[in-house]
């Protein structure tokens, strides 16, 4: 999808959603000085195209008591059953399809090494994985979920301030 099928407030609404959704259509609005149906109109557009996806909690997974977290690469004689087979895990925070020494990687988060060590067995013996090679996550530098695109960072937000 090209970058070019957005406005400027398209890009401000997505910008504002992707760091923090809170707050009601009508204080976003204020911030982004449209007019709430405005706001409302063009979320649920961005919503229809599938750009907007849903809106939930950036948990710290760490903090949370997942501290035994790794990347699986697999290799996989049947990559599409495989794929599906790891998303099925309920420790399995991702499943990328990817190209390079592996088919795909598994991002996981376990509470104990022992849960760690079993999710990693469980992906080996899926029917299909033919090889699999784990790297253990210490700590997370920059968090995936913060992500703002590169084509958003420098829009400048216009914060209304009231007279005092």
């Amino acid at each position: 999808m090209a970058l070019d099928g957005f406005d400027e407030l398209d890009r401000r609404i997505i910008k504002l959603m992707s760091t923090s959704s809170q707050g009601s259509y009508r204080q976003i609005a204020k911030t982004l000085d449209v007019h709430p149906s405005t706001l409302i109109q063009r979320i649920k557009n961005l919503e229809s195209r599938g750009i907007i996806r849903g809106y939930r909690a950036n948990v710290d997974y760490m903090k949370l008591g997942f501290e035994f977290m790794g990347v699986v690469n697999v290799s996989a004689s049947d990559v599409v059953a495989v794929q599906e087979a790891i998303a099925g895990i309920p420790q399995v925070v991702s499943v990328f399809d990817v190209t390079g020494d592996s088919d795909c990687m598994a991002w996981i988060a376990c509470v104990d090494r022992e849960e760690f060590s079993a999710v990693v067995k469980r992906i080996n013996s899926i029917e299909g994985v033919t090889r699999t090679n784990t790297s253990v996550i210490m700590d997370i530098k920059k968090d995936p979920f913060e992500y703002v695109p590169p084509i958003l960072r420098g829009l400048r937000l216009c914060f209304i301030v009231a007279p005092e």
